[in-house]
């Protein structure tokens, strides 16, 4: 392990995350909010802890390893996350404990979307204006940013972009050279969220507004700048609309993105089969919301019904978490359903959480493949995609991220449950936490504050688990990966 070369390149992190504190100082003096102090200093500690670290390994240029890349990023996350919550614990505006702001941060930056934080319409604009940002820079992945961004860094960037990036299939890349890619991968993100923040202001969103919620729609976040969410808005349903919009592209593969851009044809959506059950399970289930909403009565007009389940459905089957309405208390199965959708999520190489369309539908492929070995044992049968046939080694990795998704998300709830949450809440807090959705059902159907803090680091640790897609966070635990 070459902790020296670890150290440097961590330390290059915080120095560049640093300057995030920035935009907040800029809109604490804008609308004098009170505030900048707890983001001065935040930008300070961050700085001058980046440039300790830097320092004294500053020469340290070495290719970087498959290994030292895993461990790079799991640090990455959760000391950003720790970083990151500077500002919450030296404001006196926002009185939570360490565990709350750690709690707050890693959401933030993992674009879970739960929240402690209660009374966000009274809370100072740079500070709802952060919990914004801290969305947008993980919806991306801030490393996939850093590579693009920081060549000067002089490591091979494959490593780190493989550990990151979601995905069954790690290896593709847009371009020859990942510098290339990941700023691809920036540019389409960054116009995504142009466009939504503009559509927004047009629907009717004040400007602050239509930023804020446009970094948590195209990070896949579910973060907002008022309490009732996006229901703050219900008499606007064209922002509704463009929330829907926006939530789906945002849960596409970006590479079918850059390749309609590149060749100038939405086509390529088309012809991808992942794309294809992504759009038909979002519609399955908002045509299934928005029956039975109106089958309950549970509005007293038609088309609220329909906006409503549309909105949902799009909200937590990409996993981005924004609410309406409190959809876990609407009635009979929905908001189980809702929340099962998550589970799937959105598309594979986009801002979304959940096991990936992708893995679902490879899952369910192998699932009647060997139904049909049942039937014909002597058969030669092979899973396709796209009309090619895929390696067993793919179906074998698919299989074994299923195997620990289970597997992890058992230990996780009996340890919930342990800490004293009913089942209902500790089954959809999990589920919320390691699909990186964030509104549960029951205790934590509205927000987090309430569960006790044993809790909390146990759903941090699930929703790390969640943005880096299991396997990368647990090789760390394994003895193997030590051993020289």
């Amino acid at each position: 392990m070459q902790l020296l070369l670890i150290q440097r390149i961590l330390g290059l992190f915080l120095i560049v995350f640093s300057s995030t504190q920035i935009p907040p100082m800029l809109v604490s003096i804008i609308y004098a909010d009170g505030a900048l102090v707890p983001f001065f200093d935040a930008f300070s500690i961050t700085l001058i802890t980046g440039i300790v670290m830097w320092l004294p390994v500053k020469n340290v240029k070495r290719e970087l390893r498959m290994r030292d890349g895993f461990l790079v990023v799991v640090m990455f996350w959760t000391v950003l996350g720790i970083f990151g919550s500077i500002p919450f614990i030296m404001s006196e505006l926002v009185p939570i404990s360490i565990t709350d702001a750690v709690f707050e941060s890693i959401s933030g930056l993992t674009t879970t979307g739960a929240t402690v934080l209660s009374g966000l319409d009274t809370l100072p604009k740079s500070i709802l204006y952060y919990r914004q940002q801290l969305q947008w820079l993980g919806g991306i992945g801030i490393i996939v940013i850093a590579v693009a961004i920081m060549p000067m860094l002089g490591i091979g960037g494959m490593q780190l972009y493989r550990a990151e990036t979601p995905g069954p299939i790690k290896d593709s890349k847009l371009t020859p050279r990942i510098t290339e890619t990941a700023k691809a991968l920036w540019y389409i993100y960054l116009t995504l969220t142009i466009a939504c923040a503009a559509a927004y202001w047009l629907a009717g969103m004040d400007v602050f507004d239509a930023i804020g919620h446009s970094f948590a729609t195209i990070a896949i976040g579910g973060f907002s700048t008022h309490d009732a969410s996006m229901g703050y808005f219900i008499n606007t349903p064209e922002v509704e609309i463009v929330a829907i919009v926006f939530m789906i592209l945002a849960g596409v593969n970006f590479a079918l993105h850059f390749v309609a851009w590149r060749s100038r044809s939405i086509l390529h959506y088309f012809a991808d089969s992942e794309f294809r059950v992504y759009v038909t399970l979002l519609f399955s289930v908002a045509v299934i919301s928005s029956l039975y909403l109106m089958y309950m009565d549970v509005f007293p007009h038609y088309s609220r019904a329909v906006l409503h389940g549309v909105f949902q459905a799009v909200s937590i089957g990409t996993t981005t978490g924004f609410t309406t309405h409190e959809y876990h208390n609407w009635p009979g199965f929905l908001p189980v359903l809702l929340l099962f959708t998550s589970f799937i999520g959105a598309c594979a190489g986009s801002t979304g959480g959940g096991m990936k369309v992708i893995r679902f539908l490879l899952l369910v492929k192998q699932g009647l493949r060997e139904i049909m070995r049942v039937i014909h044992p002597n058969a030669i049968i092979t899973t396709k995609i796209g009309g090619k046939p895929l390696s067993d080694q793919v179906i074998n990795s698919v299989w074994g991220f299923f195997s620990a998704y289970v597997a992890t998300f058992v230990i996780i709830l009996l340890a919930l449950m342990l800490t004293g949450l009913d089942q209902i809440s500790a089954f959809s807090a999990t589920a919320a936490a390691i699909n990186n959705l964030g509104p549960g059902l029951n205790k934590v159907g509205a927000n987090y504050a309430t569960i006790g803090d044993a809790a909390k680091w146990i759903l941090t640790f699930a929703m790390l688990l969640g943005r880096l897609e299991i396997f990368t966070l647990l090789v760390l635990l394994t003895p193997a990966f030590w051993r020289r």
